[in-house]
């Protein structure tokens, strides 16, 4: 069995290489469609900006492999912005992404609210203070490291990206969860959460809303968090993808 990891300019390959050669799995890391498309499973990990990866897809013919790929019903799992494009959209881009799950992609609602708090502040600016990047500044980029607030008072500050380990909740009995403890802790690192319509959501994780953090279509399973970077619980997972039968 061969596993054809796809490789479209997305990053976060080294470490699906590494849990992949830990598990001693026979892998092909490949922006080439044709080979691609002759693997028995495909993981369609990455990292970064959904229009840029879905300009690298389109271009390149790989976005058509993993569609077929999927008609073909042999499994695909996807991680991080591998679980955000094969929705229809995503707030990050105005092009349409791979539109197999119904569903977007949405930015954190709190990191909405602290981008056009920095808005109305900046416009209030003085000139020493324009000279000068502020938290709200960086806010208002989409992986900025500032603290955001959760409307309501009270709450902790909560940043965006959410970078670090939570707690998943399966929804539902999945052979991709067999032998991992409910509300096992796995590591994310985002800005945008996945919203597919409610029948393709397999987990959920909370971090100032519930949102769904892995889904799942027929033969394709995505996760938004990082399995290859989650320990015990993130390597089992991936076994478990590696023995789906198709």
């Amino acid at each position: 069995m061969t596993v054809g990891v796809v490789d479209y300019q997305a990053g976060n390959l080294r470490s699906v290489e590494t849990a992949l050669h830990h598990l001693g799995a026979e892998y092909l890391l490949s922006s080439d469609p044709d080979r691609l498309l002759r693997t028995d499973r495909l993981i369609f990990p990455g990292d970064g900006h959904a229009g840029a990866a879905m300009t690298v897809l389109n271009s390149t013919g790989l976005g058509e492999a993993i569609h077929a790929f999927f008609a073909s019903g042999r499994p695909i799992f996807g991680i991080c912005l591998g679980c955000q494009i094969v929705l229809e959209g995503s707030e990050e881009t105005e092009s349409p992404c791979l539109g197999i799950v119904p569903g977007r992609a949405r930015l954190f609602p709190f990191a909405k609210a602290r981008a056009g708090t920095a808005s109305r502040k900046g416009a209030r600016a003085t000139s020493t203070a324009a000279a000068e990047p502020t938290a709200d500044r960086q806010m208002a980029r989409p992986n900025g490291p500032a603290a955001a607030h959760v409307e309501g008072g009270g709450s902790p500050a909560l940043k965006v990206p959410h970078m670090g380990w939570n707690e998943v909740h399966p929804l539902r009995s999945d052979p991709l969860f067999e032998g991992i403890p409910d509300n096992a802790s796995f590591y994310f690192v985002h800005s945008y959460y996945t919203e597919p319509d409610a029948e393709y959501r397999l987990c959920t994780t909370d971090y100032g809303i519930s949102f769904a953090s892995g889904l799942r279509r027929e033969n394709l399973w995505a996760v938004q968090f990082h399995p290859e970077k989650s320990g015990e619980h993130g390597l089992r997972m991936v076994s478990n993808f590696l023995n789906i039968a198709p």
